[in-house]
């Protein structure tokens, strides 16, 4: 058994409390954020922030920002996590549950007995024997994408209002909302944060600092078919479910979905068909490294439209593809400073750096498009979106570290603007 540091505890009794809280982004919904019960979180968040005595405010747009002034001259530099949860799995009554110093093999869910995670559907947890443990309960995901990049930001903050004199350049927190459906960063959000660079605490794996994430694109493929009576339907109907499912079989299924592909390997994903025989509608991303294999799987997809379109004059097939956001290497290559304080920060806490392309996007994806950096930082959480999500406390613990250790040395102006 690992001896637990003086962070374990809080943030343990943070991820827990906030994982509570229901937070689900909704894909269909219009408003902003998406769902209302973000606010809860961001209300509760606010009210802490304030408890410790920061300035903190919540914006139009439903993210908390808080800001805490400088020791020590130094680039500004932000931290941000969301507070949604993915659409994709149950998050309502997420009761999470502690394992204190996991003995090893599997682990099975009080709400799903036939569940189970071991180190054989998630090798890393043989790297966290002796170590405390977060799930839930199995008939929920857990939450912590993103609540355990909250709790570290929140116990950071806690931490400097206990100890006000540790070194820092001027710091912002960032708590947004609906990461997980594409809207996390709003076009005020940038100049709200007023930073030269940032960090998400949205990372997996101990020591992972990712400056490198997917292209993406979403599209929506919308059929019209012909609609009858079926005892009359000969000759006439149209059915636009059918038509549906040729799509969906034209497209590349051995090779480019995300069930058989990793690394830096690109897909196409389907994840929503609604409709009728009358009226149907895809909803798909694309996902590539490079803008030039975007761009193929774009028009690979609008190309079999028409060809569907083509074998039946009857329907209409409407397909929009619109963006979503970019590879974040095509900016931070251009400086690495960022990155490269992170490493300093990790390799002082005695952690090995790694840095993988991210198989997803982050609000650093779409903020660093918009002109301010910003590479991921790890948070330990694993096999997310679903009801084996787990994180290791310790992971937590560590993150908080690197981060304290990497304001310590923007301090004093490394890496500063010139």
């Amino acid at each position: 058994m690992t001896e637990r540091t003086q962070y374990d505890a809080a943030l343990e009794a943070r991820l827990c409390r906030y994982a509570a809280v229901d937070t689900q982004a909704c894909e269909t919904s219009a408003s902003q954020p998406s769902s209302a019960i973000q606010l809860d979180l961001a209300r509760m968040l606010l009210a802490e922030l304030e408890a410790m005595g920061h300035a903190a405010r919540i914006t139009d747009y439903g993210a908390v920002i808080a800001k805490i002034p400088g020791t020590a001259p130094g680039p500004k530099i932000a931290l941000l996590a969301h507070m949604d949860t993915a659409p994709a799995y149950n998050a309502t009554g997420v009761k999470p549950r502690v394992i204190r110093a996991y003995p090893g093999g599997e682990i099975r869910y009080p709400d799903a007995p036939d569940l189970v995670l071991s180190p054989t559907n998630a090798p890393y947890l043989n790297e966290k024997i002796g170590l405390d443990l977060i799930t839930a309960s199995g008939a929920t995901l857990l939450g912590a994408d993103d609540k355990a990049g909250v709790a570290i930001a929140m116990e950071l903050a806690a931490t400097l209002a206990a100890a006000p004199d540790l070194p820092r350049p001027d710091l912002t927190l960032a708590f947004t909302c609906d990461e997980e459906i594409g809207r996390g960063v709003d076009p005020r959000l940038p100049a709200d944060l007023g930073v030269d660079f940032a960090y998400t605490l949205d990372g997996a794996c101990l020591g992972e600092i990712e400056y490198e994430s997917f292209s993406a694109d979403g599209a929506k493929v919308k059929i019209t078919g012909v609609s009858t009576h079926t005892g009359t339907a000969k000759g006439k109907m149209v059915n636009a479910l059918h038509l549906a499912a040729r799509l969906i079989s034209a497209l590349p299924q051995a090779t480019d979905t995300p069930e058989v592909t990793e690394g830096r390997e690109g897909f196409w994903h389907i994840y929503a068909l609604t409709g009728t025989a009358a009226e149907a509608e895809l909803s798909i991303i694309l996902r590539d490294f490079e803008l030039e294999g975007l761009a193929r799987r774009g028009e690979m997809l609008r190309g079999l439209c028409a060809a569907l379109a083509a074998t039946e004059p009857r329907a209409r097939i409407a397909c929009e593809i619109f963006p979503q956001y970019r590879n974040m290497r095509y900016w931070l290559e251009q400086d690495m400073t960022p990155v490269e304080l992170a490493r300093a920060a990790c390799a002082e806490e005695g952690i090995t750096p790694i840095s993988v392309p991210i198989r997803g996007g982050t609000d650093g994806s779409r903020l660093t498009e918009m002109g301010v950096p910003c590479p991921n930082l790890f948070t330990g959480m694993q096999e997310i979106h679903g009801p084996l999500e787990w994180v290791c406390v310790q992971d937590m613990a560590a993150a908080l570290k690197v981060c304290l250790a990497l304001l310590a040395r923007a301090a004093g102006g490394a890496g500063a603007k010139k």
